[in-house]
């Protein structure tokens, strides 16, 4: 239960920091409100990233795993479809918010298993 909620959070900073860095992307809400942004985002990479990825195989061969990029930037959009606190102005955005979540994440998730 304790991974569960400290990864939430953390997704939550990382959807928080690609709202406040990435022009066209907006998060709105409490904070509350944010988690919730955060947890959709989670199940939402959890289950139908997978199935995106391995549907977008050859794609990732012939970009040698850049496409990763656009299907990261589409949970991101599909996420903004479901929740009305976060909106993202098109794939350009999504795909540097993609990125900017990922650079969070990796930081502080290797600084919270340093910390173990």
């Amino acid at each position: 239960m304790r991974n569960f909620v400290i990864r939430l959070l953390v997704n939550a900073l990382a959807l928080w920091a690609a709202a406040e860095v990435v022009p066209g992307i907006e998060l709105s809400g409490a904070f509350a409100d944010i988690l919730i942004v955060a947890l959709i985002f989670g199940i939402l990479n959890a289950v139908l990233k997978p199935v995106l990825m391995i549907f977008s195989i050859p794609f990732l061969v012939l970009t040698l795993g850049l496409f990763a990029l656009i299907v990261n930037g589409a949970m991101l959009m599909i996420t903004a479809r479901v929740t009305d606190y976060l909106s993202v102005s098109g794939l350009g955005a999504a795909i540097l918010g993609s990125l900017v979540i990922s650079l969070v994440t990796m930081v502080l998730g290797k600084a919270l298993e340093d910390e173990d």
